[in-house]
């Protein structure tokens, strides 16, 4: 599994995503896009590629990126889970804390 949190963590990452869901980009096309250097650009796709969350396509002497979103699906279901399981101890934690003032 993908190293979701650790990708999604960057602002820069999760815009990237963002507009991968929508279309193909460029490299070129994503770095006109941002106010970051083409080598930070370089570094954000790398990164998402080798986590999967993008998919990369040759064509010529281009590389298009799009969102690879059976992976993403996964990482917002793992998120999902995870966070669900936080509220649902910090809700036990309430209740046990709202019963024994009630009790004593």
């Amino acid at each position: 599994m993908t190293d979701f949190y650790r990708a999604i963590a960057d602002s820069t990452r999760r815009q990237i995503l963002y507009m991968t869901s929508k279309q193909e980009y460029t490299q070129s096309e994503l770095v006109d896009y941002f106010s970051v250097s083409q080598p930070a650009v370089k570094k954000h796709l790398d990164m998402l590629v080798r986590e999967e969350l993008l998919a990369e396509r040759k064509e010529g002497r281009y590389r298009y990126y799009r969102l690879n979103v059976d992976v993403y699906e996964r990482g917002m279901n793992l998120v999902t889970t995870d966070l669900n399981r936080v509220l649902e101890h910090k809700l036990n934690r309430l209740k046990h804390y709202l019963e024994e003032g009630e009790n004593g």
